[in-house]
């Protein structure tokens, strides 16, 4: 029983590492998007042509977010902003790297922010005029995301019923 629940709590750690890296990743490529779009935009120049749609719409934010940063450097605080709050959602779920047992909520939190991913994505993409297929790629950040957050609720519950733990208190 004990080493099932210990390999369990590696799996979750594990899992966990994986979820805080992407969180990482994703908050600092925030940080440099001008050079990120431009790298993209000519990396997809010698891929696709000029009237692809998915080149046409690259270049258009390319352009859109060059012309921000040269007239209104001070709009990209904004993106700053969303970076930042990556790295910080990524330190909560350092509680359930150390116990999740404990900080099986933080779990919870992370599937739902997944989800909550879609209707963000179709509403608000809508209204700013955003391809449906960009907002389809945007979704996948969410239905990637939340795999290992389930398995890690999958793994946490059995840990807690091999190791016949209660985690809510009832008055």
């Amino acid at each position: 029983m004990k080493t099932e629940s210990l390999k369990l709590r590696t799996r979750v750690r594990v899992l966990i590492s994986f979820f805080i890296a992407g969180l990482v990743l994703s908050g600092l490529t925030a940080f440099p998007l001008e050079t990120e779009l431009f790298f993209l935009k000519d990396l997809t120049q010698e891929i696709l042509k000029p009237d692809n749609p998915i080149y046409a719409w690259i270049d258009k934010v390319y352009t859109g977010l060059n012309d921000m940063n040269s007239r209104h450097p001070f709009l990209a605080y904004g993106t700053d902003w969303l970076a930042f709050a990556h790295i910080v959602i990524a330190i909560v779920f350092i509680g359930p790297l150390r116990d999740p047992v404990k900080n099986i909520w933080v779990i919870h939190f992370g599937m739902i922010a997944c989800i909550a991913v879609f209707p963000l994505a179709f509403i608000a993409g809508e209204i700013r005029g955003i391809p449906f297929y960009w907002r389809v790629i945007d979704c996948m950040f969410g239905a990637i995301g939340i795999i290992p957050l389930l398995y890690c609720d999958k793994f946490i519950r059995r840990i807690i019923k091999i190791e016949n733990l209660q985690i809510y208190q009832t008055a």
